[in-house]
């Protein structure tokens, strides 16, 4: 249970990576959200922990990031991660072991990264 709430703390994190991409295109979403479970999962320790992100859990970050290349795929992964993360409890550590990890993970993103993302505005 506890590392569900965290795989979606990491997914959230992940939800607004997406948001920096490159400018959006007209097309369906292709990332499904097993998609995103699986570029994830790596993670969970690391939020439930902190600590080092595991080098799975940066490929995996870095791999998503790169994969949501429109505004349907990002706002397909940022639904996958609300989805995932609905009715887990998480703590304040948590939420912020998800917030850094794109930064540990190499990426900088211009925004802060929270729960209350609303997908519909992720581009």
């Amino acid at each position: 249970m506890a590392s569900s709430g965290v795989l979606k703390l990491v997914s959230m994190i992940l939800i607004v990576c997406m948001t920096v991409m490159s400018a959006p295109k007209a097309a369906k979403a292709a990332i499904t959200c097993s998609d995103v479970v699986n570029h994830l999962i790596p993670c969970s320790s690391y939020v439930q922990n902190g600590g080092t992100p595991a080098a799975a859990c940066c490929s995996g970050v870095k791999a998503l990031y790169g994969e949501a290349q429109t505004s349907p795929d990002r706002q397909n992964v940022c639904k996958c991660i609300k989805s995932a993360v609905n009715g887990i409890p998480y703590t304040s550590n948590n939420l912020n072991l998800a917030a850094g990890l794109p930064a540990k993970c190499g990426l900088q993103l211009p925004y802060s990264i929270s729960p209350s993302t609303d997908c519909n505005k992720v581009q």
